[in-house]
Parts: C-alpha cells; sequence; structure tokens
C-alpha cells in the first residue's frame, strides 16, 4: 500500500495484523543483563543496513554535537493490596492522579487523595471501605480505600490515613512496582532498582520508558565528554502503555492520553538548533513529536485553560493543515509560554504515530524491541518505512536478540520525509 500523509482514510485502514510477528517466550527477557550497557544494540542505518553493536558503543555512534533527549519520569509503587477480613486481596492499580490532578501536589498531599485506578478481584468488594496497616518508618499507619465513581474501566478510588506523612510517603511503603503482565512474574526487590532509570526523578509513572534502562552514569559521562549535550523531559507512563490494539484496523483503536511537560527552554532550543536529536525511548518520541501540534494549535488560537487542558488529538497529524514549520511551531509554544509566565509547558498527548505520519523533530531513535501488534511497532514502522520494520525484527530474532522491557536496544536513524513511507 502506498501512503500519503493526507490519505487520512488509508492510513486508518491499516490493519494491524500486517504488524505481527512470532515471539516466543523464551526471546522476551525477564530480568535484565547485571551490566545494564552490555545489552545488545541493533544499529539501523537509513540505507537498510544493520550492524550489531552493543549498547556501550552508543556515545560513540551518535553525532558530536548532537542533542540526547530522554524522560525523567519514575515509576512510583503504583500496585496497592488490600487483605479483607474473609482474607480476599483486593488489588488497586494507581493510574494517575484525580484530586489534586498535579502530579507534584499529589505526591505533597497529607490524609487524603483521590486517584483514577484499575481494581482487581473488584467482585470482592462490593461495599464500604478497605483497611490495611502499613509499615511507614517504625510507626504503624491505617490507610482506607473508598471506591468512588467509575471512570470507564477505572474507578475513582479515595485514599485516607492516619498520620502527617506525605502521599509519596506511604505509597513507597505501602506499594510495589508494577512491573509489566508479560513477564508473567511478581514483583521481586531487584525490580525497584531495575525498572528505573538512572536519571528517574520526577515520580508519576506506572510504567518505566525501558529503552533509558540500559544507560549508566558513566555512559552518560562519556556522552558529556564527546560534547552530545543531554536535555529532559517528562512523559508520565500509564498503564494504557500495555493497551493491545483489539481492533482490526488500526483506526478503530482509541490511543490513551498522557501527561508531558517540557521546559520552556529545552522548547527555545530545539526552535533555534540545528543539532540532530535523539530521543531515548517511544515515550520521548511522542512527546517531542506532539510540540508541532501544540504550537499549531497555539497559533491558530486554541489556548489551554484551567479547565480544559491543552492536548494533541490521536489524528491530528494526518488531518490538520500543517502551515507551519517546525520552528515556527515550536516557537509559538515559546511566546504563549512568555505571555503567559510560565517556564514549562504542560498538556497532554493522544498522538499516534503510524506509518504515513512525519516526523519533525527527531533524527535518531533509541529504544527497546516492542511486542507485536502494539502501537510501538507502529511508531517504528513510521520510522523505517511500513515493512522495513520486519527486516529489523526478523534480524534481532535471528541473531538471538532479547525482547522487551527487560531486553536488548535498536538505534534506529529515521527515514527521511517522504511522501510515502516505503
Amino acid at each position: 500500500m502506498t501512503l500519503h500523509t493526507n490519505h487520512y482514510e488509508e492510513i486508518k485502514a491499516l490493519r494491524i495484523e500486517e504488524f505481527d510477528y512470532p515471539l516466543p517466550d523464551a526471546r522476551i527477557a525477564k530480568h535484565p543483563l547485571t551490566a545494564r550497557e552490555q545489552c545488545k544494540l541493533l544499529h539501523w542505518h537509513t540505507d537498510g543496513t544493520i550492524d550489531d553493536r552493543h549498547f556501550y558503543d552508543v556515545p560513540s555512534l551518535l553525532p558530536p554535537q548532537s542533542l540526547l533527549i530522554y524522560n525523567n519520569t519514575r515509576v512510583i509503587n503504583a500496585r496497592l493490596r488490600f487483605t479483607k477480613a474473609t482474607g480476599s486481596t483486593i488489588e488497586i492499580f494507581c493510574l494517575e492522579p484525580v484530586m489534586p490532578r498535579d502530579y507534584a501536589l499529589m505526591f505533597q498531599s497529607v490524609g487524603h487523595c483521590v486517584w483514577q485506578c484499575l481494581v482487581g478481584n473488584s467482585k470482592r468488594w462490593k461495599e464500604g471501605a478497605l483497611t490495611q496497616q502499613v509499615a511507614v518508618g517504625d510507626r504503624q499507619v491505617t490507610v482506607h480505600a473508598t471506591r468512588g465513581e467509575r471512570d470507564g474501566n477505572a474507578w475513582h478510588i479515595a485514599f485516607d490515613w492516619d498520620s502527617d506523612d506525605t502521599w509519596a510517603t506511604v505509597l513507597e511503603a505501602m506499594g510495589e512496582i508494577p512491573i509489566p503482565p508479560y513477564l508473567n512474574r511478581g514483583t521481586e526487590e531487584s525490580d525497584s532498582t531495575d525498572y528505573q532509570t538512572v536519571y528517574s526523578h520526577i515520580d508519576g509513572s506506572v510504567a518505566a520508558p525501558t529503552a533509558g534502562l540500559h544507560f549508566t552514569p558513566e555512559l552518560l559521562a562519556e556522552c558529556d565528554d564527546r560534547g552530545i549535550a543531554r536535555r529532559e523531559l517528562t512523559l508520565h507512563v500509564g498503564a494504557g502503555t500495555f493497551q493491545p490494539v483489539k481492533s482490526e484496523v488500526i483506526g478503530e483503536h482509541a490511543m490513551h492520553h498522557e501527561l508531558i511537560e517540557v521546559s520552556r527552554d529545552l522548547i527555545a532550543e530545539l526552535a533555534t538548533t540545528s543539532r540532530p536529536v535523539t530521543a531515548v525511548g517511544t515515550t520521548s518520541v511522542r512527546t517531542l513529536e506532539s510540540l508541532y501540534y501544540v504550537g499549531l494549535q497555539l497559533h491558530h488560537g486554541i489556548a489551554d485553560d484551567d479547565e480544559t487542558r491543552l492536548t494533541v488529538p490521536q489524528w491530528m497529524p494526518y488531518t490538520a493543515t500543517c502551515d507551519l514549520d517546525t520552528r515556527q511551531a515550536l516557537q509559538a509554544i515559546v511566546d504563549h509560554l512568555d505571555a503567559h509566565g510560565l517556564d514549562t509547558l504542560v498538556c497532554s498527548t493522544q498522538l499516534m504515530i503510524a506509518p504515513g505520519f512525519r516526523y519533525r523533530i527527531v533524527q535518531r531513535i533509541i529504544t527497546n524491541f516492542h511486542q507485536p501488534q502494539s502501537t510501538l511497532l507502529l511508531l517504528v514502522a513510521a520510522a523505517v518505512g511500513q515493512d522495513r520494520w520486519r527486516v529489523i525484527y526478523d534480524h534481532a530474532l535471528e541473531s538471538d536478540y532479547r525482547f522487551l522491557s527487560y531486553g536488548d536496544a535498536c538505534l534506529i536513524e529515521v527515514k527521511p520525509y517522504t511522501q510515502s513511507p516505503q
């Protein structure tokens, strides 16, 4: 199929079965390598050639004076377990804050907060509050969970606790790291370290931006020594990242919303720099590529307010009249932030990156190997060409690469934009 970015219906008609491949369970890495940087790295060039390297080669493979941009989000202990008097266990999975809505304010809350949550074994929770005793330091804290209104397949859950500890402290003591379901194992103590990037420091994710798990302080220092500038942004990864595409065509799949935060300084730098950009992970890719469409909306007078947060709709790249170049769109964001005295852009994105998408900011992507028939695989296909992703994955399978969150990595050179992604 030959696609053009203005052929919206053709893009929506892409069948997800075209993005399938056999993934034996034995190829899914259940734990990371002891030395993160020793994992394999598949380097894909735009001419279609592949080099087999190791992740510690990354600093030498990136252009000098380039920008390396990664997601600084930190995975929270989002999985909570409450045991009823009957012995039944109710699992509550915190997805995103409801009250306070702001992540920073949420984690500073004392005594009460409300989250949007998934509830496991919910049939056993018929009414009333759940209660759990939690050891916080040398003290016992009583935590209550009360179920409120339904929100799609989730619930609003109010948490109350009888101490002056912050919610961040209570959650750290009570919860556990929510490792991906496809690992088919329980959370282990090692996951508390293994499932965090070394540069994570902004609490909020329920899943790690896993491409960054391979970096070590030493590798980051080598990037510095080579003149590769490191920059941060924030996208709090939601449970929707594991949401399979259940529809036959991608046009019937609803992308989840995710909160993004990007500093005014980084946006201004991107608006003026000629440095090539390498994004670490699909979350960084989606954040950076969303910026163009934020700027486009601001330029045309669609502004955010306290009630309606500015968002990038799922299909906007394929339906909008893109009458700005990238620098103009980024400058529109800078102007908006300056006019409102803001130093950070906070908005949400529902961006779907699929074959036919035009990459405007990112030239290289560091990522892992993704699940079959996933939106993350669509993102890779958009970067290399609709069918060429299969060459990459066939090579990885034949060359004993390890897959998914704790597996090996790719360095992908993004295919220059043409009207057809083939």
